[in-house]
């Protein structure tokens, strides 16, 4: 062994012999990041191939091997370096194998660090074997999503119980593949899962064609949510909208007139009940405009009858809208709640596990009230329910940043609310939370904080990537280097539903299972013409009956 290798070795405990190909030695130890001087090619001492970023190495300790991944290469000034030097390694530790007998490394290995390395230890290459049994099949329940990056042919787990029971995140920019990856994940946990209840809010039509028969359909055209359902904060933002003004005068007497028609239908039930302006009590759509007009009545003053005007004036607008026509109009008065719950929530499954919200025909105006009551009730129903671990529930939220935006004056409250609540203590009743958008910055950062594994795509936008270093933990950052340089259908997966933080490839998703998000080629349709066929005069018939 040449004399230069048995000095370094010697400062870290086994010696490393030539044979297994020494690429540097460590120079620096501080926290998970590890810098190590790297030997010339030339160097005798360099029986390996090299080092890459991305390349998993090892290092021996006094009582273990450390791994880590890395991060970074970089020459400094070669009279800095010592002599058949050629620059530095920056490596992100992430998991051990401890000695067992004989000196041997155990079968099974410890996430995170126990032992540090020595300064001068030996680096060397993590071989085939070793790199199958750190991305071994865990022992909890998992699904395969894809392959690790640094060999191709070790497929990558997620552990399905820590996943979801935990939360997860899926982040990247537009065209980074990040609706085909939340396809994916569903589609490997339904594989083994085929009774898993799982809830998507889609607000661009994008999934349906992904879960064909395996999905009830919700949308404008189908669904019935009647308008008691809401709550009062729902109610005003559909009714008096936010930006209009005197909209405190409006308010009370909406909120007046709504109490006063639900002890009415209640009748003498409502002298027994404590009832809320917030409590879900059927009542009729028309005794609300009544109870106006009738109140509206005892003043004979146009400038006090005003904010009674405008309020009939829009509840009568609602009603004769066809957009509205899911909340508004042709309902009975019958207590629908448990039917649309048992539709949404997929009890049973009967072989439709999946609930798609198709909120692209909601007016822009209701969006979020529609997608605050539905949150709302997801999470009510759990924490209400006396046996909440049978009934577990994933709720996918794309575009999440526009519902949880960072700016705490942005957005709906009460949607914000909603989704808070679940981010916050959704596992305690069995309700998971997946958040998805394209703009990571705009995210709220308490919310996805709660998010304990986080899939990132590929991110160009300084401001996003920013964002997502600030929001893992430390020793997790060094990874996040290479996000401007992913392609398409890769990511880094940290958090609790991996066993150490890895770059993968996702599996392909078969064409028929993918998302509608494509986006148009232009080279292609613009090299043709096309006759008119009828496709205006379909297109604007279904633009009149708000129908795709």
């Amino acid at each position: 062994m040449d004399e230069s290798v048995q000095q370094d070795s010697g400062k870290a405990g086994a010696p490393a012999s030539r044979e297994e190909g020494v690429l540097g030695r460590v120079v620096l130890v501080s926290g998970a990041q590890v810098t190590c001087l790297l030997y010339r090619p030339d160097d005798p001492r360099m029986q390996d191939e090299g080092v890459r970023v991305g390349a998993l190495v090892k290092m021996r300790t006094s009582g273990s091997t450390v791994f880590g991944v890395v991060t970074g290469l970089r020459v400094t000034d070669p009279a800095l370096l010592p002599e058949k030097a050629e620059g530095m390694v920056e490596i992100e530790l992430l998991c051990e194998f401890m000695d067992g007998v004989g000196g041997k490394m155990e079968t099974t290995f410890k996430r995170g660090v126990s032992v540090y390395p020595q300064l001068g230890a030996n680096i060397v290459n993590a071989t085939r074997e070793e790199l199958g049994r750190i991305f071994a099949r865990p022992d909890a329940s998992n699904v395969r999503i894809g392959t690790i990056h640094q060999d191709r042919n070790l497929p990558a787990y997620v552990m399905t119980d820590d996943l979801l029971g935990k939360h997860f995140a899926v982040l990247g920019t537009t065209g980074s593949g990040k609706s085909c990856a939340v396809a994916l994940i569903l589609h490997s946990i339904l594989a083994e899962h085929p009774n898993g209840r799982i809830v998507i809010l889609d607000p661009h039509n994008e999934y349906a064609d992904a879960f064909e028969g395996m999905a009830e359909v919700v949308n404008t055209t189908n669904m019935e949510l009647p308008f008691w359902m809401l709550n009062f904060e729902e109610l005003v933002e559909v009714i008096i909208g936010a930006d209009r003004d005197e909209r405190e005068a409006d308010i009370t007497i909406l909120k007046s007139a709504i109490l006063a028609c639900k002890l009415k239908y209640l009748g003498d039930r409502g002298e027994s009940q404590d009832i809320t302006i917030d409590t879900p009590v059927t009542f009729r759509f028309g005794d609300l405009i009544r109870t106006i007009d009738r109140e509206m009545g005892k003043f004979d003053k146009a400038d006090t009858s005003a904010p009674y005007l405008r309020l009939m004036s829009r509840l009568e607008a609602l009603r004769a809208d066809k957009r509205y026509a899911f909340m508004f109009s042709g309902f009975k008065v019958a207590d629908t709640m448990a039917s649309l719950l048992s539709r949404i929530l997929r009890i049973p499954v009967a072989g439709k596990p999946v609930c798609i919200v198709d909120l692209s025909g909601v007016p822009t105006g209701i969006v979020d009230a529609l997608v605050s009551v539905l949150c709302r009730m997801i999470f009510d129903f759990a924490l209400w329910n006396a046996r909440p671990q049978e009934f577990p529930l994933l709720l996918v939220c794309e575009e999440a940043h526009r519902y949880v935006p960072g700016d705490p004056h942005a957005g709906f409250g009460p949607t914000r609310r909603a989704i808070a609540r679940i981010a916050r203590e959704g596992r305690k009743y069995g309700v998971s939370l997946c958040l998805v958008s394209q703009r990571p910055s705009e995210l709220d950062t308490s919310i996805l904080s709660q998010c304990n594994t986080l899939f990132a795509l590929r991110m160009s936008n300084d401001r996003d990537h920013q964002f997502v270093r600030d929001a893992l933990p430390e020793s997790s950052i060094g990874l996040l280097g290479v996000l401007p340089s992913l392609k398409v259908q890769e990511a880094i997966v940290v958090g609790e539903g991996v066993t150490i933080p890895v770059r993968i490839t996702f599996d392909d998703l078969d064409p028929s299972r993918r998302p509608r998000s494509a986006t148009a080629s232009f080279s292609t349709a613009w090299q043709h013409d096309i006759e008119d066929d009828g496709i205006v005069e379909e297109t604007m018939e279904r633009w009149r009956r708000q129908a795709r």
